[in-house]
């Protein structure tokens, strides 16, 4: 196997882990309180969170939770009816660096996050030094320049996929299951590229449970690994609480 097929695929398995971590820990742990993890395994997920992206749990979780609160409607930090699909899609990354300046806003949606000793120095205080880490590691795993292009690609992934594409297309286009007061839509039943986050509909029709699908063919791989987080007692799956619609 050369290296270029080597580098390809080790970009995607550890893109595929850190959208792992953004639906499972970010979203329906911190957000969404639809699931309990094992202290260890949320460290874990904060830790390769911190590598590859420089995120910080209380700014996402913040900005996630304004959206439920004024989703579609003046307020959302990131609605396509409100700044156009393609600003969604391509800037979507940059709408959400501007929420989350709005400190008073991160406070208030951000309750419950994490503020222990490595939240406070490590994690939000030195998030350059996470995805600085990261391009280390990859140049010493790869030539140059393959593992800054490996770099490029884990650096790029969620602000496209997750701040982009979902957001945006998740407003935009696709099917829905249930007839939410917003523009939210499934666009694809086959969670695996994006864990299961493409079926935003089913999510925006009950956001405290853990579990997208709700067709039987539909494929939610954020929850086959809950699931599997649970057998192995790592998880604890909450019941689904109050259904918005």
């Amino acid at each position: 196997m050369n290296e270029i097929v080597r580098a390809l695929l080790f970009a995607l398995i550890t893109a595929h882990i850190t959208t792992m971590c953004v639906t499972i820990y970010l979203h329906r742990t911190m957000a969404h309180r639809a699931l309990k993890l094992h202290p260890f395994i949320s460290f874990l997920m904060r830790f390769w969170l911190w590598l590859g992206t420089g995120m910080v749990t209380k700014e996402w979780m913040a900005c996630h939770r304004k959206h439920h609160s004024f989703v579609d409607a003046e307020g959302d930090p990131h609605s396509p009816r409100l700044v156009g699909l393609a600003t969604v899609v391509f800037k979507g990354v940059f709408l959400y660096t501007e929420a989350v300046k709005d400190k008073e806003m991160v406070e208030k949606y951000g309750k419950g996050a994490p503020d222990d000793w490595f939240e406070r120095n490590v994690f939000s205080k030195r998030r350059r030094l996470g995805v600085l880490s990261t391009l280390a590691i990859d140049l010493l795993l790869f030539s140059f320049p393959v593992g800054l292009v490996v770099w490029g690609i884990q650096m790029v992934w969620i602000p496209f996929w997750a701040a982009g594409v979902v957001n945006g297309v998740g407003h935009a286009w696709g099917y829905r299951n249930f007839d939410s007061k917003d523009t939210s839509h499934n666009f694809s039943p086959f969670g695996i590229l994006l864990a299961g986050e493409e079926l935003h509909n089913n999510h925006h029709a009950d956001i405290t449970s853990a579990r997208f699908s709700r067709k039987w063919w539909e494929v939610d791989f954020g929850w086959l690994y809950i699931q599997s987080l649970s057998l192995l007692g790592l998880a604890k799956i909450e019941p689904a609480k109050v259904s918005l619609y």
